[in-house]
């Protein structure tokens, strides 16, 4: 997982607008990249609601804000819509950049281990480097929380 200081590692994903948004092209503006494990399941959508209702926010602070998960397009733009959500959502279905981050990690829920995203936000600073990291995100809050350090 990289840490504060280092470079954030780049991306290229596709986003549920239709763009391709690459961490190389957002230089100059602070990145707020949340991972969460899925969409439509009861945390990642208060933490995406969270986003949503502090948009304004952020955006005035000059920081994006950008969900991230494994599912593909089609569930990211039927989340989206259900839930009226007003940021991108980015599609990591092979798991690069999830990987890259460092929160695809094995997992244990009810007894029985899994493979899955640890829910994990980073915030990057306008030269592309890692400000901020918040590991294994309690929702309740967190948007506060990043909100605290923009």
């Amino acid at each position: 997982m990289p840490a504060p200081g280092e470079p954030a590692p780049d991306f290229r994903l596709p986003a549920d607008d239709g763009r391709t948004v690459s961490l190389k092209d957002l230089r100059g503006k602070k990145v707020v990249l949340y991972f969460y494990p899925k969409d439509d399941t009861p945390g990642c959508t208060r933490e995406a609601c969270a986003f949503r209702d502090n948009l304004a926010r952020v955006t005035s602070k000059g920081a994006l804000v950008f969900g991230v998960s494994r599912d593909n397009l089609a569930s990211h733009a039927k989340f989206k819509d259900k839930y009226h959500l007003n940021f991108p959502l980015l599609a990591d279905v092979d798991g690069i950049v999830t990987s890259a981050y460092g929160v695809w990690k094995e997992k244990t829920l009810y007894g029985r281990t899994s493979m899955g995203i640890e829910r994990t936000t980073f915030l990057i600073d306008e030269k592309g480097r890692i400000a901020k990291v918040w590991p294994k995100v309690k929702v309740d809050g967190h948007a506060d929380e990043v909100l605290a350090a923009l």
